[in-house]
Parts: structure tokens; sequence; C-alpha cells
């Protein structure tokens, strides 16, 4: 098992090793597995790519994100808002109309519904790597849904052809539209995967994470 300072060392070198970071403006701090980044980046990107480089290193149980974003020049909310809305409107996955798109300061604030819980983190991917923009604050709802009876089930099946081995630790409830997920899994990749299972499954609104690493 990696020390804290064999995980901080890791994660730096990671933040290093990707083109999108800069690297010298973050910092790293480590304990008991958990990694905590702060700084200060100049885009909302730069943010998620380092976020995402401190999840991919082996032995991180956790990521704490304290970085500030800091843009260049003045803010144009009005130029931001309009390549929101076209962004939103022009993916090919996401409905035409029902989005709204509020801008503020840089940061883009999205309200309205859509069918799929997956709709609702793409509209936020879509918007996230506007030029200009410092964060997204994502309001948007999923649109009420009968699930089918067997929903847990098949949750489970999803889980068994993503990754078998981990499938046998994580046990699934179902409460109306809201799924618990509840178990172990090794790495922060697994714990995504797992609730990506869950939210894929129809009729789910809402998936509550209460797995641990192992």
């Amino acid at each position: 098992m990696k020390t804290d300072l064999q995980i901080r060392q890791d994660v730096s070198d990671e933040l290093d090793w990707d083109p999108a970071i800069d690297a010298a403006s973050v910092g790293v701090e480590v304990s008991h597995g958990v990694v905590t980044l702060s700084g200060h980046l100049r885009s909302y990107t730069e943010k998620l790519a380092a976020e995402r480089a401190a999840e991919r290193v082996a032995g991180v149980k956790a990521v704490v994100v304290e970085l500030d974003v800091r843009l260049p020049g003045v803010h144009d909310d009005e130029a931001i808002a309009e390549a929101a809305r076209a962004a939103l409107q022009w993916h090919a996955s996401l409905p035409s109309t029902g989005i709204r798109v509020r801008v503020e300061k840089g940061w883009i604030s999205l309200a309205g519904e859509v069918e799929w819980p997956y709709q609702r983190e793409l509209a936020e991917r879509s918007v996230s790597h506007l030029r200009g923009v410092a964060g997204v604050l994502n309001e948007i709802t999923i649109k009420p849904r009968i699930a089918p009876p067997d929903v847990a089930r098949r949750i489970e099946a999803a889980l068994q052809r993503h990754a078998e081995r981990e499938a046998r630790h994580i046990r699934v409830e179902i409460l109306g539209s809201v799924v618990t997920l509840e178990g172990r899994v090794d790495s922060p990749q697994e714990r995504q995967a797992a609730i990506g299972a869950a939210y894929s499954a129809p009729g789910v609104t809402k998936v509550i994470d209460k797995l641990a690493l192992s």
C-alpha cells in the first residue's frame, strides 16, 4: 500500500505529465489517501483536468478540490451565454429546448428538465470547456418516470457487465426513483463506473453513493 508521501509524489507527477495543466500552480496535500488540490488556475477546463488527473492515480481514495479559477481580462457574460446556448442547442443528444442558461461573472447556471441523467451531465460538459467560463452550477432536474419493477436486477446485471468482481461487493437498494449503492470498490474509477451504471437504468433520477474504497 502506498504511503501518503508516495501518493503525493505520484499526483504531482501526473499533474506535471498532463499538458492541459499548469502543474506549478497546483498545490498537493495528502492525508490517509485523500488528496487536496489547491491553487489558482486560468480556466475551468484546467480545473477539471487537474481533478481527473488526481483521480487517475492508484491509491487515491478521494479528491478534495480547493482550486480557484482566475480568468484573465474582462468577463463577457453575454458572449459566454450565447456560446453556451449554441453548444446546448447543437448537441444531438440534448433537447433543443428546455434547458435555460444564465451567466454571471463567468459562472454558468443551467436549469430546466431532461429525460435522462446522462443528459444532465452531458449538458454540463458541453458548456464547461467554453472560453471564459469560471464554473458551472448544474440545477437541471430529471423528469420523473415510472421505474420498471425489475430495475434493481437490471442495475446489478449492468454492474456485472462492467466489472463482475466488484459487482459482488455492491448492494443495490431502490426507493421510488432513487438508487442507493453500498459496498466496496477498489478505485474512484470503479466507483464512477458503478454510479454510471445505476444512472443508466430507466426511471432513476438520483443515485446515492455510499460506496467505500478498499
